[in-house]
Order: structure tokens, then sequence, then C-alpha cells
């Protein structure tokens, strides 16, 4: 099958005044941000995961920088959709900030027969945090050795080789169906609750393969209980200096992270978005959460907020290509 090519992909700070919409507020000096209450900080999924442990980095530091609390919020839903729509409908004034994802703002609009938000039009990008690739893995006493070996055993297995993920729609998901995209190979979606149990019967070879984070699958790869293929990014894994990325493999143009961002409510004033963005940044890039985003498997990222809308609104169409092709939905 012909191969298909996809879309691809000042920091601000001092004393600034607010527009119009915020007249009657004093200038955003270094603290006391303009009233003192509590930022509502949103994380769209539950307690634990990658977006909620990222927030928790952030929101300690980015209340001393702003002094005023940051109040984290878990509304978990529909891969980030429930938290995110609440995010959208909140008021442009600074005071909400959500943690988005390439679920919640890029996935999920075209998998949702009915989203409660746009996931362009109804957020103002704030910050990029970082973006992790996925490391497609395979059973230790599997025969496959490389991409290619997995390719070929799904071409000629009916249905395609098995993989697991951690649910319909995840990253992990669709992970697999850009590779199948791309290739024009056939792959069966086996979907998990969570990647603990779909770790462990890959790793029982109840399933093929799986893609996920280095976090996930690198302490079996390092025992031995599961053997890298690929990586999905342009770049190799530190982590993983001797697994080659999916498009050093074979599959020029291959590019894929898992991504994690900072947005508001569509509409907050430019001021109020260059001072969280330039105090998120230099959280970033201080040493204790470079060391948190590498623990992640995370590569840390300086797009600037247009940068980052730029970036997403791609995301949102080269996702939507995948999955009308893969025929996905979810209710």
């Amino acid at each position: 099958m012909q191969r298909r090519t996809l879309i691809q992909h000042s920091l601000a700070a001092g004393a600034l005044l607010l527009g119009a919409s915020f007249a009657a507020a004093p200038a955003l000096a270094q603290g006391n941000w303009p009233t003192g209450k509590p930022i509502t900080y949103l994380v769209p999924f539950p307690p634990g995961g990658n977006t909620d442990t990222l927030a928790r980095v952030i929101a300690q530091p980015l209340s001393k920088a702003l002094g005023t609390p940051v109040v984290i919020e878990n509304r978990g839903g529909a891969g980030g959709s429930v938290g995110s729509a609440l995010a959208a409908r909140a008021p442009a004034d600074g005071y909400t900030i959500l943690g988005g994802t390439i679920s919640s703002h890029a996935i999920n609009v075209s998998l949702y027969s009915k989203l409660d938000y746009d996931p362009v039009k109804s957020f103002t990008p704030v910050a990029m945090l970082g973006s992790g690739p996925l490391v497609l893995v395979v059973p230790a006493a599997s025969p496959y050795k490389t991409l290619a070996d997995v390719l070929a055993a799904s071409k000629a297995k009916a249905g395609g080789l098995t993989s697991a993920s951690p649910g319909n729609g995840t990253s992990n998901h669709m992970a697999l169906e850009l590779l199948a995209y791309q290739t024009g190979v056939k792959f069966t979606h086996v979907p998990y609750k969570g990647s603990g149990p779909a770790v462990q019967d890959v790793i029982g070879g109840q399933v093929d393969m799986m893609f996920d984070t280095a976090l996930v699958v690198g302490p079996h790869v390092q025992s031995g209980k599961l053997r890298p293929i690929a990586v999905t990014s342009s770049k190799r894994l530190e982590s993983l200096p001797d697994v080659p990325t999916i498009a050093e493999a074979g599959e020029k143009g291959f590019d894929m992270g898992s991504w994690q961002a900072v947005f508001a409510p569509a509409g907050t004033p430019k001021p109020i978005v260059d001072r969280l963005h330039a105090e998120i940044m230099k959280i970033v890039a201080t040493p204790e959460v470079q060391a948190r985003l590498k623990n992640f498997g995370m590569l840390p990222s300086q797009m600037t907020p247009a940068e980052l809308g730029d970036y997403q609104k791609a995301e949102v169409a080269k996702w939507g290509q995948v999955i009308k092709a893969a025929g996905i939905k979810a209710e």
C-alpha cells in the first residue's frame, strides 16, 4: 500500500498592565496575582497520572512566584474531556488554568461524536511542558527483534498482531493506528483499563506487543521481561540509546509524542498569558523539574504560546486523519 506522509509538526516578564477587559485590576507586579484569590489548576484526569504529577510539581513554585495559592482540582473522565469542558466554561480572568494533553486537546475532537468544547477555539495556549515518545515493546520470548519483523508478522497473520493499550483513544492506541495508517499493515487493538494490566499480559505473552511510555515499560525492559523494538519520536531516547526510532527503522516521517501543556480559557488577556508562560517556563527550567521530566521519558519544550497554538492545530488535523482512516469512535 502506498505510504502516506502526515502533517508534521519570548518568554515575557516585567511589569505589565492588564488590557481593557481587566482595566480595574492593578498591574501584574512580581507576586500578588491581581487580587490574591486562589488559581484553580484543573487536571482533567484522576490523581496519580503524568498530568496530575506535573501539575503538582508546578503548582507550588507557581504559587510562590505569583503570590497566590494554586489549587489542584482533578476532574477526570472521557479521556480528559470532562475537566477540559469545565475549564472552557470558566471565566477568562487568569484564575483557571488547565493541564491539557494530546488526548484532551488533539485526539478527542475526532474520537468523540459530541464534545462540549473546541480544543482550539475554547482555549488560549499558555505553555508546552514537554513531549514524551512511546516505546514499542514485545515479550522477551517474542521472535520479533526489529520493526521489520513486527510488520512482516502482522501482514502474515489474519487480523494482524495484537497490541495492548490502556484504553480506546489513548495516545498508546493512537500510536498503533498511526503505524497502521502509515504502513498499511493491520493490527488488532486490545484495550485494557490502564497500563498495569496491559503490560502484564504483554509480558505473559497473551498479547503480541504494545506502545507505552519509558516510565511504564522501562523497568520491565531493564529486568529483561520486555524487548524494546523502536521509539515513536524523531530522536532516540537518552534512556534507551540503542533502540532506533520508527523513522530510523524504515518508516520515514513517523514522529509521535504524548505531550503535556497548560491552557487557559479563550479570551484570557495576553498580559496574563505572558506572565503565566514566563513563570511556568522558569519552573520547567529548574534542575528538579528537568530531572522529573527525564524520569517520565519526556523532552522539555521551549515553545512560545503562539508556537504551541500552531503545533496543537497541526496535531488536531493529524489525528483527525488517522482516526477517520481507522474508523475509530468512542462514546
